[in-house]
């Protein structure tokens, strides 16, 4: 796995071994930055990457500009290998690991008067995570107002359309994977969503 575009570009980063933890291919990862970047500019962005693994996400998007991340990731040995990718891309100025539930980060998070402009949002497939930390993304003052989700799931689950004012607007399939576009609804137009 390694960096795609950017500052750190060609930087190989540490995974986590086990089942745990799914790092996002590097294939994936590529689609979702082209449709990250198409609507929204990274550079000086707030990036939150949720259920961060290895941290590849965050990582691309400091690479690419983003002014800062904050990573949140429970998992003890995904954490080790997370701060190691950070330290790695020299990133560590930019980057707050926070090591505990998503839950809990995002109440923390919001009590602390963080706001993001993109969130990554990438559970274990078919864990009930996704839907439950949509619905407090969106119902919560986390997101800033133009702000962007980007949800990374399993073809077979349904996503739904809306958590509070997020918004699904463009679904893309990769095999087994698929990425959801998620916006505030009074950013988005009347056309709805588009799946491809």
């Amino acid at each position: 796995m390694r960096v795609i575009a950017g500052r750190a570009k060609g930087r190989r980063l540490r995974t986590v071994r086990g089942y745990a933890v799914r790092p996002t291919a590097d294939r994936t990862k590529e689609a979702l930055f082209s449709i990250v970047e198409s609507r929204f500019a990274l550079v000086d962005a707030r990036v939150l990457d949720l259920f961060a693994g290895s941290g590849a996400l965050g990582i691309e998007a400091l690479s690419r500009g983003a002014a800062r991340a904050v990573f949140v990731e429970q998992d003890a040995a995904a954490v080790r290998v997370l701060r190691a990718n950070v330290e790695l891309c020299d990133f560590a100025e930019r980057a707050r690991v926070l090591p505990m539930t998503v839950r809990r980060a995002l109440l923390d998070l919001e009590d602390q008067g963080e706001r993001f402009d993109v969130a990554f949002v990438d559970p274990p497939y078919r864990s009930g995570l996704l839907a439950e930390t949509l619905h407090i993304l969106g119902t919560t003052a986390l997101l800033s107002v133009n702000a962007w989700v980007v949800a990374e799931r399993s073809s077979e689950e349904v996503p739904g359309e809306r958590y509070g004012p997020l918004r699904l607007t463009r679904t893309r399939r990769y095999g087994k994977t698929s990425v959801d576009l998620y916006c505030l609804a009074n950013e988005v137009g009347d056309s709805g969503q588009r799946t491809e």
